[in-house]
């Protein structure tokens, strides 16, 4: 079955960086899309980031850009989410997503941005 295994979260300062790792199996990997949603207490999850299956296509929130990278390594099974210059307004659970072709989510890992 699919499963996937969010990893990485943690407890930084603003500015710091995190890497998120989420890992694969149960579905034909390399063909597969993958996403990097975020949930604030009190907020609707949203869309953070989007890799396509060949890694030739990215899209990122707006309120990401230029601070987050989204890759993957089809070898390992393995998608990250690089986060830079962290901010106080991305502390969330962050969730690992794919379509295959239902919805399938991992249990989620907290990032908490606090000085």
């Amino acid at each position: 079955q699919v499963q996937l295994v969010e990893s990485g979260g943690g407890l930084v300062q603003p500015g710091e960086s995190l890497r998120l790792s989420c890992a694969a199996s149960g579905f034909t990997f390399s063909t597969k899309g993958m996403r990097w949603y975020r949930q604030a207490p009190g907020k609707e999850r949203e869309l953070v980031a989007y890799i396509s299956g060949a890694a030739t296509i990215t899209n990122y929130a707006d309120s990401v850009k230029g601070r987050f990278s989204i890759s993957r390594d089809n070898a390992k099974k393995t998608v990250y989410l690089q986060m830079n210059s962290l901010k106080p307004e991305d502390t969330a659970v962050y969730y690992c997503n794919t379509r295959a072709p239902d919805d399938y989510w991992g249990q989620g890992t907290q990032v908490t941005v606090a000085s």
